[in-house]
């Protein structure tokens, strides 16, 4: 066999390796990352008024705390796919859309203010968590309302579809307490309630309800009560047994919590002043987020 055909051969096998290769990385791709690939564009889901979560900017951008880990996760799917053009789709969604829109394949993942619990991992998937929040009410701060003992035959409202509408209901009942519980869509209506004198307080995560007292005219006029009736666990969430693409996800979040990074998104947005409005959460990071920063998991707390 003379030198030239030998070429020939040696060129025709790496063409032949390559198409392998090629098809093998191919097959390798699966669930979100094969679609995304496929499609060229990734949808991501975002809240509307979770301040300081993910909430629309003064341009109608989305901002926040969990959509700076929402940006780490694409710029992720960029890197891994190999597509530093891929288009980027956001869609706003709420408590109550957010678990149907994933699994309809409307959307591809979202990072908000969802709470990772046994009952929505039987449907969703979570990442790695992204915050550790105590669930409390929001009173007026001279409403002599201390703790739940003292709302009873009372109006509390809480956000439609959450964990703390079942959580309230779950007391309510066994307490036997006579409240009147309002489930308005978003948390932005739920405040407007207790603004507007229709609740006597606000049942939700310590801080949501640090947003939204940031909101009001006068913040000082409002004040969060009570021993926590839980602690719950925020992730990102993804169609439930996405191996692959919960593993980037993981990767990107625990990058962030380790390196630094998560602690500087932390402090930007929960204690300092934050846009459209310059409100201040005046939250200081609770020794569960300093834990969970050293240690990124993907726990359920309940």
């Amino acid at each position: 066999m003379n030198i030239k055909t030998k070429l020939t051969k040696l060129v025709l096998s790496f063409a032949m390796l390559g198409l392998i290769s090629g098809s093998a990385v191919a097959e390798e791709l699966t669930g979100t990352l094969a679609k995304i690939k496929d499609s060229g564009v990734i949808v991501v889901g975002h809240r509307e008024s979770s301040i300081p979560f993910s909430y629309y900017g003064k341009n109608q951008e989305v901002i926040g705390y969990s959509q700076d880990y929402s940006n780490l996760i694409v710029e992720a799917v960029k890197k891994e796919l190999n597509m530093p053009d891929l288009k980027v789709k956001y869609l706003p969604v709420t408590s109550k859309t957010r678990i149907q829109l994933l699994n309809n394949y409307t959307y591809d993942f979202e990072c908000g203010s969802t709470t990772n619990n046994l009952e929505r991992q039987k449907t969703v998937g979570f990442s790695n968590s992204i915050f550790i929040v105590g669930t409390r009410f929001l009173v007026k701060a001279d409403s002599n309302i201390n703790s739940l003992e003292d709302l009873k035959g009372k109006n509390v409202v809480t956000t439609a579809g959450t964990t703390s509408e079942i959580r309230l209901n779950q007391i309510n009942n066994k307490e036997k307490l006579n409240i009147r519980i309002i489930t308005p869509k978003d948390h932005g209506d739920a405040f407007n309630a207790l603004e507007t004198g229709r609740a006597a307080a606000f049942l939700m995560d310590d801080a949501l309800l640090a947003g939204e007292r940031s909101r009001a005219i006068n913040p000082s006029e409002w004040k969060i009560i009570g021993e926590p009736l839980s602690y719950e666990s925020y992730g990102c969430m993804l169609r439930k047994g996405d191996v692959q693409f919960k593993q980037l996800m993981d990767k990107a979040i625990a990058d962030a919590q380790t390196s630094g990074k998560a602690l500087e998104s932390y402090n930007k947005w929960f204690t300092q002043p934050v846009p459209p409005k310059g409100a201040n959460m005046e939250l200081e990071i609770s020794p569960k987020m300093v834990e969970l920063f050293a240690n990124p998991n993907d726990k359920a707390l309940d």
